[in-house]
């Protein structure tokens, strides 16, 4: 690489890092605003009131004004500066109203504390209590899950004095936001100015929609169709396999080499906050290198004849590089996005890989034991009746008839190949007996061909435009159709995730509190718990360990886990079958001392408490074991204590509630 080129690197990178910033601190200031005046506001419950269903709406009607204007300013090119500060303000307006305003009332996000987000809950909990890398549940082990977006929520919240189950709502909320005017930056430098505005608005309000309740993995989603043309640009670059290309301005850019930093940099950020999204992400860039190869290939081998005919009839000729230089150009940029996605990845994975290397063998591969039907078929959302499924199929469309002439169209189009290829291989995964969980890519498939979609939406009302010999009054009607098209989808947005908002309100938050009003459940008594726990023990939640079947207080509290919710959050070094093996053997000790035997014969670390369910004379504790290939994929299932076996002065026994706790006196 030059020095000119390299200089040419520095500034674009330091340019796009500098406005996505920027944009970062518009959109962090105007989901603060939002969030802090909607909590001003005694709200009723979303399941029992319409009132905050009408007031997103209106919110979103003003941030699409937002939006609308900023993108006439930039067709009128006027004044860029406002009309950058109002796209990012109506962007990151309309994720703080769309998801905000319905959660108004209350401090659980989507999902509340149900089903996934408990153990989401728990991973927050663990790295606010301390930004050490630390497992979410299991003391004494490193981290199995990526940490990232858990690590920075954790320095949220100790910045704001918040709890991590309450820094949950208003994290997630606004690092969508924050992804989204990241991407329209990236966008801004791939595409005209105006179409980045609207591609962009069309790819979070799909996001926001069918990605925000794994909040982390609508952040990737976001930004990953930017990225595919990106790393599609720093691939496939036909011009560079003429030696003339330089004479001919090739030394105009910095070589592609910027759009190799900012792709490896998006890699290493996806590898730090979801392994998932990450390693589709490796596998499309990959297949754009092999297909960027096989073109140069392609190419070359075209270029002969002409070449033959230049040398015989004396007329100069532009040469052609070699076959290794086609294939090795893009492969050498594939693996220096590799090289960068490590240095910046590697923080994260560093503790579990040198744990690796006592215990190379890993018990568990439970993460993938799940085949919803969802995961047993192709998606195809072009083909639903639906303002999505119209814009998709547009997007399908756009793909294929632009597929040789759009660089956007075709790196889209590989991004969705490679959705299909996956989903394929996922389905043949089960013959081993494990998934590649496919069916958590459809948000991945849907904010793709809503990009591809806004592009084809656009070029055919130009397309229609020209062909109807230029009607005065038709710019208005395709304006008209498209406004009145994005108010209908985004108006229905809490409509389609109506079930995780109202879990929201029915979900009994870290307070004791329901959002609805009703009465709260059992997770009332958890504060109780936590004073005679910290009270019995002296020592703080952290330095304990607790063996419940209630997980929810582990993700309110920072206790660690003497076991998991299920083995399919479990951290595979954990020995998660094994644990439960050994809970059974101890419920059917015959004497105390049996039983702290037993415990001090395990080798992991043994509870320090037992947080139980009352049943008459016994104590119980539900835990869970993996039934895949059935769905669901989880059978729960009962293991009872006798309460003689802590009738006993090693044992303290408190009864709070529906709860037995029992403190192992140390």
């Amino acid at each position: 690489m030059t020095t000119s080129r390299g200089a040419r690197l520095v500034r674009q990178v330091g340019a796009g890092v500098g406005e996505a910033v920027l944009a970062t601190v518009v959109a962090v200031v105007v989901v603060a605003v939002g969030l802090i005046a909607f909590s001003l506001v005694q709200w009723p419950a979303f399941n029992s009131s319409n009132v905050v269903r009408a007031l997103t709406t209106v919110g979103q009607v003003g941030a699409a004004a937002l939006i609308a204007g900023s993108i006439a300013l930039l067709r009128l090119r006027r004044s860029r500066r406002l009309a950058k500060l109002l796209s990012w303000t109506g962007i990151s307006a309309f994720v703080t109203i769309t998801l905000g305003m319905p959660l108004a009332a209350t401090k659980l996000y989507l999902f509340g504390i149900s089903v996934d987000q408990e153990f989401r809950t728990e991973y927050l909990t663990r790295l606010t209590d301390s930004a050490a890398l630390r497992d979410m549940t299991y003391a004494d082990l490193p981290p199995f899950y990526p940490a990232g977006w858990f690590w920075l929520g954790g320095r949220v919240a100790n910045v704001l004095g918040m709890d991590g189950w309450e820094v949950f709502k208003p994290y997630a909320i606004g690092s969508i936001a924050v992804a989204a005017v990241v991407s329209l930056v990236l966008w801004t430098r791939l595409i005209r100015t105006d179409w980045a505005v609207g591609v962009t608005s069309a790819v979070t309000a799909v996001a926001v929609t069918y990605a925000a309740p794994e909040a982390y993995g609508a952040v990737i989603a976001i930004l990953l169709p930017p990225v595919l043309v990106l790393a599609w640009g720093a691939l496939y670059r036909p011009a560079e396999l003429t030696r003339t290309a330089d004479k001919s301005g090739g030394q105009a850019t910095a070589g592609g080499w910027a759009a190799v930093v900012g792709t490896g940099l998006f890699l290493g950020v996806a590898a730090a906050c979801y392994t998932l999204y990450f390693a589709f992400a490796v596998f499309t860039v990959t297949l754009m290198a092999v297909v960027a190869a096989g073109l140069g290939l392609r190419a070359r081998y075209a270029a002969r004849t002409p070449r033959r005919i230049a040398t015989h009839t004396g007329e100069s000729h532009a040469p052609v590089g070699s076959a290794g230089q086609a294939i090795g150009a893009p492969l050498l940029r594939l693996i220096v996005m590799g090289v960068i996605a490590a240095l910046v990845a590697l923080p994260v994975f560093l503790p579990f890989l040198v744990r690796m290397l006592d215990r190379p063998t890993l018990q568990s591969g439970g993460a993938f034991h799940y085949l919803p039907e969802a995961g047993s078929e192709l998606p195809l959302p072009m083909m639903h009746f639906s303002l999505l499924g119209a814009l998709c199929l547009i997007g399908v469309i756009w793909l294929v008839m632009r597929a040789n002439s759009s660089r956007r169209a075709q790196s889209l189009g590989l991004g969705v190949i490679a959705v299909y290829l996956w989903s394929l291989l996922s389905m043949l995964a089960t013959v081993a007996g494990s998934t590649l969980l496919s069916f958590r890519l459809e948000p991945v498939l849907l904010v793709l061909l809503a990009a591809a979609g806004g592009f084809g939406f656009v070029e055919g009302a130009r397309a229609v435009y020209q062909a109807l010999d230029e009607p005065a009054r038709f710019r208005w009607v395709a304006i008209a159709l498209a406004t009145v098209g994005a108010l209908a989808y985004c108006q229905d947005i809490p409509h389609v995730l109506a079930p995780e908002i109202t879990t929201a309100y029915t979900d009994t938050d870290g307070d004791g509190n329901r959002a609805d009003q009703r009465d709260p459940s059992a997770v009332r008594h958890y504060r109780n718990i936590d004073d005679a726990l910290r009270a019995q023990t002296g020592r703080e939640p952290s330095e304990n360990v607790v063996l419940t079947g209630d997980t929810t207080f582990l993700a309110y509290y920072p206790y660690f886990g003497f076991q998991g919710m299920t083995s399919h959050y479990a951290n595979p070094l954990a020995d998660y079958a094994d644990r439960s093996a050994a809970i059974e053997e101890w419920s059917e000790k015959e004497t105390p001392g049996e039983l702290l035997d037993a415990m001090r014969a395990a080798p992991w670390r043994a509870p320090d408490a037992f947080l139980f369910r009352r049943s008459g004379d016994e104590y119980t504790l539900r835990l869970a074991a993996d039934v895949y290939p059935n769905d669901p994929n989880v059978k729960r299932y009962t293991v009872a204590f006798p309460a003689k076996l802590f009738d006993d002065p090693r044992f303290t026994t408190t009864d709070i509630g529906p709860f037995a706790l029992v403190v192992v006196k140390r």
